[in-house]
Protein backbone atom coordinates (compact mmCIF):
# COMPACT_ATOMS: atom_id res chain seq x y z
CA UNK A 1 0.00 0.00 0.00
CA UNK A 2 1.28 3.26 -0.56
CA UNK A 3 -0.31 7.11 0.12
CA UNK A 4 -1.40 8.80 -2.85
CA UNK A 5 -3.57 11.73 -4.06
CA UNK A 6 -6.02 11.30 -6.96
CA UNK A 7 -3.71 12.58 -9.82
CA UNK A 8 -0.96 9.77 -8.72
CA UNK A 9 -3.31 7.20 -8.48
CA UNK A 10 -4.20 8.14 -11.80
CA UNK A 11 -0.85 8.05 -13.18
CA UNK A 12 0.45 4.91 -11.60
CA UNK A 13 -3.05 3.30 -12.68
CA UNK A 14 -2.07 5.13 -16.72
CA UNK A 15 1.93 3.68 -16.34
CA UNK A 16 0.65 -0.19 -15.17
CA UNK A 17 -1.76 -0.42 -18.34
CA UNK A 18 1.15 1.08 -20.65
CA UNK A 19 3.80 -1.28 -19.02
CA UNK A 20 1.54 -4.47 -19.68
CA UNK A 21 0.31 -3.53 -22.54
CA UNK A 22 2.47 -2.06 -24.80
CA UNK A 23 0.30 -1.44 -27.02
CA UNK A 24 -1.15 1.14 -24.95
CA UNK A 25 -0.75 4.73 -26.38
CA UNK A 26 -1.51 8.31 -24.08
CA UNK A 27 -2.19 11.92 -26.11
CA UNK A 28 -3.79 14.86 -25.80
CA UNK A 29 -3.23 18.60 -24.94
CA UNK A 30 0.20 18.91 -23.40
CA UNK A 31 0.45 15.67 -21.94
CA UNK A 32 3.79 14.46 -23.02
CA UNK A 33 6.63 16.37 -21.37
CA UNK A 34 4.23 18.50 -19.51
CA UNK A 35 2.14 15.80 -18.20
CA UNK A 36 -0.79 17.34 -18.78
CA UNK A 37 -2.37 20.73 -17.64
CA UNK A 38 -2.36 18.55 -14.23
CA UNK A 39 0.05 16.66 -14.41
CA UNK A 40 -1.94 13.74 -14.47
CA UNK A 41 0.59 11.69 -16.85
CA UNK A 42 3.75 13.32 -15.41
CA UNK A 43 7.04 11.04 -16.52
CA UNK A 44 5.24 8.55 -18.61
CA UNK A 45 6.75 9.91 -21.79
CA UNK A 46 10.13 9.80 -20.20
CA UNK A 47 9.38 6.02 -18.84
CA UNK A 48 7.58 5.27 -21.97
CA UNK A 49 9.07 7.00 -24.66
CA UNK A 50 7.67 9.87 -26.86
CA UNK A 51 5.74 7.31 -29.38
CA UNK A 52 3.71 6.04 -27.08
CA UNK A 53 2.77 8.86 -24.64
CA UNK A 54 2.80 12.53 -26.76
CA UNK A 55 0.85 15.86 -27.41
CA UNK A 56 -2.00 16.33 -29.82
CA UNK A 57 -2.90 19.68 -31.71
CA UNK A 58 -5.37 21.82 -29.73
CA UNK A 59 -8.27 20.05 -31.35
CA UNK A 60 -10.77 17.69 -29.63
CA UNK A 61 -12.51 17.12 -32.37
CA UNK A 62 -8.78 15.55 -33.97
CA UNK A 63 -8.16 13.86 -30.71
CA UNK A 64 -11.32 12.06 -30.92
CA UNK A 65 -11.22 11.29 -34.36
CA UNK A 66 -7.62 10.27 -34.26
CA UNK A 67 -8.59 7.80 -31.06
CA UNK A 68 -11.70 5.95 -33.12
CA UNK A 69 -9.01 5.34 -35.92
CA UNK A 70 -6.43 4.36 -33.38
CA UNK A 71 -8.60 2.06 -31.69
CA UNK A 72 -10.18 0.66 -34.64
CA UNK A 73 -6.80 -1.07 -35.63
CA UNK A 74 -7.10 -2.94 -32.52
CA UNK A 75 -4.31 -0.03 -30.37
CA UNK A 76 -5.09 0.74 -26.70
CA UNK A 77 -6.08 4.40 -27.26
CA UNK A 78 -6.13 6.63 -23.64
CA UNK A 79 -7.09 9.74 -24.62
CA UNK A 80 -7.14 13.18 -22.53
CA UNK A 81 -9.76 16.14 -22.90
CA UNK A 82 -7.78 18.79 -21.22
CA UNK A 83 -11.23 19.77 -19.49
CA UNK A 84 -14.49 18.40 -19.57
CA UNK A 85 -16.17 21.37 -21.05
CA UNK A 86 -14.30 21.07 -24.03
CA UNK A 87 -15.10 18.01 -24.87
CA UNK A 88 -18.30 19.40 -27.04
CA UNK A 89 -16.33 20.08 -30.33
CA UNK A 90 -15.59 15.95 -30.20
CA UNK A 91 -19.20 15.04 -29.65
CA UNK A 92 -19.98 13.41 -32.79
CA UNK A 93 -16.71 11.53 -32.69
CA UNK A 94 -18.14 10.14 -29.46
CA UNK A 95 -22.24 9.97 -29.62
CA UNK A 96 -22.12 9.23 -33.65
CA UNK A 97 -18.80 7.37 -34.16
CA UNK A 98 -17.14 5.93 -30.68
CA UNK A 99 -20.65 4.71 -29.60
CA UNK A 100 -21.67 3.47 -32.51
CA UNK A 101 -18.53 1.36 -34.17
CA UNK A 102 -19.26 -1.75 -32.95
CA UNK A 103 -23.41 -2.05 -33.75
CA UNK A 104 -23.68 -0.71 -37.52
CA UNK A 105 -20.77 -3.39 -38.56
CA UNK A 106 -22.70 -6.32 -36.75
CA UNK A 107 -19.30 -6.92 -34.41
CA UNK A 108 -17.42 -6.78 -37.35
CA UNK A 109 -14.94 -3.95 -35.81
CA UNK A 110 -15.25 -1.59 -32.93
CA UNK A 111 -13.53 0.77 -30.66
CA UNK A 112 -13.45 -0.99 -27.58
CA UNK A 113 -9.82 -0.32 -27.32
CA UNK A 114 -11.11 3.26 -25.92
CA UNK A 115 -10.81 5.26 -23.14
CA UNK A 116 -11.64 9.16 -22.93
CA UNK A 117 -10.31 10.83 -19.44
CA UNK A 118 -10.87 14.13 -18.51
CA UNK A 119 -11.20 16.26 -15.50
CA UNK A 120 -15.22 17.36 -14.53
CA UNK A 121 -16.66 19.76 -11.81
CA UNK A 122 -16.02 22.79 -10.10
CA UNK A 123 -14.71 23.76 -6.89
CA UNK A 124 -11.38 25.24 -8.09
CA UNK A 125 -12.76 28.83 -8.83
CA UNK A 126 -12.63 28.05 -12.81
CA UNK A 127 -15.91 29.77 -13.49
CA UNK A 128 -18.35 28.74 -16.24
CA UNK A 129 -15.87 27.14 -19.45
CA UNK A 130 -13.61 25.08 -16.55
CA UNK A 131 -16.50 23.78 -14.11
CA UNK A 132 -19.17 22.05 -16.06
CA UNK A 133 -20.43 18.26 -14.98
CA UNK A 134 -21.80 16.88 -18.35
CA UNK A 135 -22.26 13.58 -17.47
CA UNK A 136 -25.56 13.10 -18.43
CA UNK A 137 -24.80 13.69 -22.44
CA UNK A 138 -23.35 10.70 -22.40
CA UNK A 139 -25.62 8.19 -20.55
CA UNK A 140 -28.29 9.20 -23.03
CA UNK A 141 -25.91 7.05 -25.72
CA UNK A 142 -25.84 3.58 -26.03
CA UNK A 143 -22.88 1.90 -26.83
CA UNK A 144 -20.48 4.38 -24.06
CA UNK A 145 -19.61 3.93 -20.71
CA UNK A 146 -19.42 6.25 -17.94
CA UNK A 147 -17.76 6.04 -14.91
CA UNK A 148 -16.88 8.23 -12.21
CA UNK A 149 -14.00 7.76 -9.37
CA UNK A 150 -14.50 9.48 -5.74
CA UNK A 151 -10.98 8.86 -3.99
CA UNK A 152 -7.49 7.39 -5.24
CA UNK A 153 -7.99 3.77 -4.28
CA UNK A 154 -11.35 3.81 -6.67
CA UNK A 155 -9.69 5.94 -9.48
CA UNK A 156 -7.01 3.27 -10.09
CA UNK A 157 -8.92 0.13 -9.76
CA UNK A 158 -11.94 2.35 -12.09
CA UNK A 159 -9.28 3.71 -14.25
CA UNK A 160 -7.50 -0.05 -15.09
CA UNK A 161 -10.65 -1.43 -15.17
CA UNK A 162 -12.28 1.16 -18.12
CA UNK A 163 -8.99 0.78 -20.00
CA UNK A 164 -8.89 -2.81 -20.13
CA UNK A 165 -13.21 -2.58 -20.93
CA UNK A 166 -13.61 -4.29 -24.82
CA UNK A 167 -16.33 -0.76 -24.78
CA UNK A 168 -15.46 2.85 -25.03
CA UNK A 169 -15.28 4.57 -22.27
CA UNK A 170 -15.79 8.16 -20.99
CA UNK A 171 -14.17 8.75 -17.38
CA UNK A 172 -14.71 11.69 -15.96
CA UNK A 173 -12.11 12.28 -13.01
CA UNK A 174 -13.14 15.22 -10.33
CA UNK A 175 -10.67 17.98 -10.41
CA UNK A 176 -11.56 19.11 -7.01
CA UNK A 177 -10.04 16.24 -5.54
CA UNK A 178 -6.93 15.49 -7.51
CA UNK A 179 -4.39 16.60 -4.85
CA UNK A 180 -7.55 17.24 -1.74
CA UNK A 181 -8.56 13.62 -1.67
CA UNK A 182 -5.60 11.22 -0.46
CA UNK A 183 -5.50 7.86 0.88
CA UNK A 184 -3.83 4.14 0.90
CA UNK A 185 -3.74 2.62 -2.41
CA UNK A 186 -2.51 -1.33 -2.93
CA UNK A 187 0.47 -0.74 -5.32
CA UNK A 188 -0.47 -3.55 -7.25
CA UNK A 189 -2.18 -4.03 -10.38
CA UNK A 190 -6.06 -4.50 -9.88
CA UNK A 191 -9.31 -3.74 -11.34
CA UNK A 192 -13.02 -2.43 -9.69
CA UNK A 193 -15.86 -3.72 -11.50
CA UNK A 194 -17.74 -1.14 -14.35
CA UNK A 195 -21.57 -0.76 -13.33
CA UNK A 196 -21.43 -1.88 -10.08
CA UNK A 197 -22.56 0.20 -7.21
CA UNK A 198 -20.64 0.71 -3.96
CA UNK A 199 -22.68 1.12 -0.20
CA UNK A 200 -19.77 3.33 1.45
CA UNK A 201 -21.91 3.36 4.60
CA UNK A 202 -25.43 1.03 5.62
CA UNK A 203 -28.22 2.71 6.73
CA UNK A 204 -32.20 2.33 7.56
CA UNK A 205 -33.86 5.86 7.53
CA UNK A 206 -32.59 7.08 3.90
CA UNK A 207 -30.16 6.25 1.69
CA UNK A 208 -28.08 8.99 -0.41
CA UNK A 209 -26.69 8.27 -3.52
CA UNK A 210 -24.12 10.49 -5.56
CA UNK A 211 -21.22 9.65 -7.24
CA UNK A 212 -17.43 11.61 -7.40
CA UNK A 213 -16.74 14.45 -5.70
CA UNK A 214 -20.16 14.19 -4.16
CA UNK A 215 -19.62 11.40 -2.53
CA UNK A 216 -18.11 13.42 0.01
CA UNK A 217 -20.95 15.53 0.23
CA UNK A 218 -23.31 13.51 1.48
CA UNK A 219 -21.40 11.28 3.78
CA UNK A 220 -20.50 14.99 5.97
CA UNK A 221 -24.76 14.89 5.71
CA UNK A 222 -24.66 11.49 6.54
CA UNK A 223 -22.04 12.58 9.90
CA UNK A 224 -24.60 15.53 10.70
CA UNK A 225 -28.09 13.57 10.24
CA UNK A 226 -26.16 11.15 12.56
CA UNK A 227 -26.24 13.13 15.27
CA UNK A 228 -29.62 13.58 15.17
CA UNK A 229 -30.47 9.97 15.15
CA UNK A 230 -30.74 9.63 11.54
CA UNK A 231 -29.28 6.18 9.88
CA UNK A 232 -28.20 7.47 6.32
CA UNK A 233 -27.17 4.57 4.03
CA UNK A 234 -24.51 6.15 1.97
CA UNK A 235 -24.21 4.64 -2.16
CA UNK A 236 -21.40 5.88 -4.42
CA UNK A 237 -23.07 4.89 -8.02
CA UNK A 238 -19.42 4.73 -9.96
CA UNK A 239 -20.60 4.04 -12.82
CA UNK A 240 -23.37 5.78 -14.57
CA UNK A 241 -23.55 4.05 -17.71
CA UNK A 242 -24.38 1.32 -17.21
CA UNK A 243 -25.61 1.92 -13.84
CA UNK A 244 -26.41 -0.30 -10.45
CA UNK A 245 -30.12 0.06 -10.34
CA UNK A 246 -30.55 -3.47 -8.43
CA UNK A 247 -28.01 -1.70 -6.01
CA UNK A 248 -29.91 1.28 -5.25
CA UNK A 249 -33.30 -0.16 -5.61
CA UNK A 250 -32.53 -2.92 -3.00
CA UNK A 251 -31.37 0.31 -0.62
CA UNK A 252 -34.72 2.12 -1.43
CA UNK A 253 -36.61 -0.71 -0.20
CA UNK A 254 -35.36 -1.03 2.90
CA UNK A 255 -35.10 2.73 4.00
CA UNK A 256 -38.13 3.88 2.28
CA UNK A 257 -36.72 6.91 0.78
CA UNK A 258 -34.00 8.11 -1.54
CA UNK A 259 -31.88 11.51 -2.25
CA UNK A 260 -29.89 12.28 -5.16
CA UNK A 261 -27.09 14.54 -5.21
CA UNK A 262 -25.21 15.56 -7.96
CA UNK A 263 -23.26 18.71 -9.32
CA UNK A 264 -24.34 19.21 -12.10
CA UNK A 265 -27.91 20.76 -12.96
CA UNK A 266 -31.15 19.69 -12.01
CA UNK A 267 -33.32 19.62 -15.31
CA UNK A 268 -32.13 16.61 -17.25
CA UNK A 269 -29.58 15.88 -14.85
CA UNK A 270 -28.92 11.88 -14.39
CA UNK A 271 -30.37 12.28 -11.16
CA UNK A 272 -33.61 12.62 -13.11
CA UNK A 273 -33.16 8.97 -14.62
CA UNK A 274 -32.38 7.51 -11.51
CA UNK A 275 -35.78 9.10 -9.71
CA UNK A 276 -37.85 7.84 -12.62
CA UNK A 277 -36.20 4.63 -12.53
CA UNK A 278 -36.69 3.88 -8.94
CA UNK A 279 -40.35 5.08 -8.70
CA UNK A 280 -40.79 2.58 -10.90
CA UNK A 281 -39.65 -0.25 -9.67
CA UNK A 282 -39.95 0.84 -5.93
CA UNK A 283 -43.05 3.00 -6.11
CA UNK A 284 -44.89 0.81 -2.72
CA UNK A 285 -41.80 1.39 -0.42
CA UNK A 286 -40.98 5.01 -0.55
CA UNK A 287 -42.37 7.25 2.88
CA UNK A 288 -41.57 10.39 0.56
CA UNK A 289 -40.79 11.46 -3.12
CA UNK A 290 -37.45 11.44 -4.20
CA UNK A 291 -35.35 14.12 -3.65
CA UNK A 292 -32.83 15.67 -6.10
CA UNK A 293 -29.75 18.37 -4.50
CA UNK A 294 -28.43 19.30 -7.44
CA UNK A 295 -26.29 22.51 -8.69
CA UNK A 296 -28.72 25.01 -10.15
CA UNK A 297 -30.06 25.40 -13.70
CA UNK A 298 -27.77 28.34 -14.89
CA UNK A 299 -24.27 28.49 -16.36
CA UNK A 300 -21.74 27.90 -14.08
CA UNK A 301 -21.34 30.83 -11.58
CA UNK A 302 -17.47 32.05 -10.90
CA UNK A 303 -18.07 34.25 -7.30
CA UNK A 304 -21.33 32.86 -6.64
CA UNK A 305 -19.46 28.92 -6.85
CA UNK A 306 -20.15 27.75 -3.36
CA UNK A 307 -23.73 29.12 -3.79
CA UNK A 308 -24.16 26.75 -6.82
CA UNK A 309 -22.27 23.49 -5.25
CA UNK A 310 -25.26 21.35 -3.56
CA UNK A 311 -22.41 21.07 -0.61
CA UNK A 312 -23.67 19.07 2.83
CA UNK A 313 -25.72 21.68 3.90
CA UNK A 314 -28.14 21.80 1.29
CA UNK A 315 -27.73 17.99 1.60
CA UNK A 316 -28.27 18.19 5.09
CA UNK A 317 -31.90 19.93 5.18
CA UNK A 318 -33.03 17.97 2.26
CA UNK A 319 -32.05 14.67 4.74
CA UNK A 320 -34.43 16.33 7.50
CA UNK A 321 -37.35 17.47 5.14
CA UNK A 322 -37.24 14.02 3.48
CA UNK A 323 -37.66 12.54 7.29
CA UNK A 324 -40.18 14.90 7.66
CA UNK A 325 -42.83 14.65 5.35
Amino acid sequence: MSKMNLLQAINNALDIAMTKDTNALCFGEDVGHFGGVFRATSKLQEKHGKTRCFNTPLTEQGILGFANGLASQGTTAIAEIQFADYIFPAFDQIVNEAAKFRYRSGNEFNVGGLTIRTPYGGGINGGLYHSQSPEAYFTHTPGLKVVVPRNPEQAKGLLLASIRDPNPVLFFEPKKLYRSSVGEVPDEDYELPLGKADIVREGSDITLLAWGAQVEAIELAADMAAKEGISCEVIDLRSLLPWDRDTVAQSVMKTGRLLINHEAPKTSGFGAEIAAAIQETCFLYLESPIVRVTGLDTPFPLVLEKEYMPDHLKTYEAIKASLAF
